[in-house]
């Protein structure tokens, strides 16, 4: 059977074309598949499909959606698999990219999914048709790219926020930047901010052939590794990496921020609130040079963290904190000849 198919922004690496839709035995599902699931339930007003341009759609019952298989697992919102879907196909778009699975819990205050049934799965002749097929090449030689690391506390901490201001800064230094987002839950529109801000180049995990990075190790390792390879082809000065939710959640974080390693100049903390920074500090085994995000919205924000953790803090969203910025990345990457 042949249709015309709304692709999800999960799709945005693949080459579809023509395309059939054939319902496959459970046996061979994976995450990462490509597939095919009907709206079932009129959406509610905040629930969106972000199409592979990035642009948010409404959909409607009867409306075909082609996303992927994978897992999520968010603080905030909510969590859930395609290893639960039963035996009646029901499946939620778990983030509006198009995170196929079903939902096992979720936050009353979070959005409201895209209800969808699995109608098959995208088929070319005899073969399912699979993200990591259009995942970017394998690494030839080891990581060079020197690194602003950003994490965060939880999840909606300020992480892209801050991302997109460091990328100003170094833009106006005059510096070729690559943005990145090396785990979380596929959606298109973080990274794409990225670019909005003048990243000359974006990548995520997507790129590596993931529709999240709630996988295994070994998975995880094998993805971010193209997509590392990817960021020292761009050739830029500094990579600006973001690692999605928190490195204690099962997102890999931990693993990312190895595959890093002594390509990290700076590390800069978004915490959710003052105390969450020394849980960060304790868990993680690592002291940031930086700490911003929700926790310094105030001076009481920031004069906690000072009492608590001993770092230094930034209110990034006032622009009066950008000397102060600039001074940091220009000692961090000695950056004392960039343009300003």
């Amino acid at each position: 059977m042949t249709s015309k198919l709304i692709p999800a922004s999960v799709t945005r690496i693949a080459r579809l074309g023509n395309h059939e839709i054939q319902p496959l035995p459970r046996d061979h599902w994976e995450a990462g598949d490509y597939v095919v699931g009907e709206v079932t339930e009129p959406p509610a007003p905040t629930a969106f499909v972000e199409l592979a341009s990035g642009r948010l759609a409404n959909v409607d019952v009867g409306d075909r959606i082609v996303g992927a298989f994978g897992a999520r697992f968010a603080t905030l919102e909510s969590t859930g698999s395609w290893e639960y879907i039963g035996d009646d196909g029901r499946m939620s778009a778990m983030t509006s990219a198009g995170l196929f699975g079903a939902v096992t819990s979720r936050s009353p205050f979070g959005l409201d999914h895209v209800r969808l049934r699995y109608i098959g799965h995208v088929v070319a002749g005899s073969a399912k048709r699979t993200m990591s097929e259009w995942a970017v090449p394998p690494a030839d030689k080891p990581f060079a790219t020197p690194c602003l690391l950003i994490v965060g506390s939880s999840m909606s901490a300020g992480k892209t926020q801050s991302a997109r201001i460091i990328i100003r800064r170094l833009k106006q230094m005059g510096l070729r930047v690559v943005g990145v987002k090396l785990t979380g839950a596929g959606r298109y529109r973080d990274i794409l901010s990225m670019g909005d801000a003048g990243a000359d180049v974006i990548l995520d995990f997507v790129d590596g052939g993931l529709p999240s990075t709630v996988c295994p190790e070994e998975q995880f390792r094998e993805a971010a590794g193209r997509v590392l390879a990817e960021v020292d082809r761009a050739q830029a000065d500094i990579a600006v990496v973001e690692a999605g939710a928190s490195p204690l959640e099962p997102y890999n974080g931990d693993t990312a921020t190895e595959m890093l390693g002594d390509n990290i100049r700076m590390t800069l903390l978004c915490a959710s609130d003052p105390y969450s920074v020394v849980g960060m500090m304790t868990a993680f085994e690592r002291t940031p040079d930086l700490v911003a995000g929700i926790a310094c919205n105030t001076d009481a924000g920031q004069q906690l963290i000072h009492k608590l953790a001993s770092v230094e803090t930034l209110r990034l969203i006032d622009r009066s904190s950008y000397p102060a910025l600039d001074a940091i990345l220009r000692r961090k990457f000695s950056l004392g000849n960039a343009r300003t």
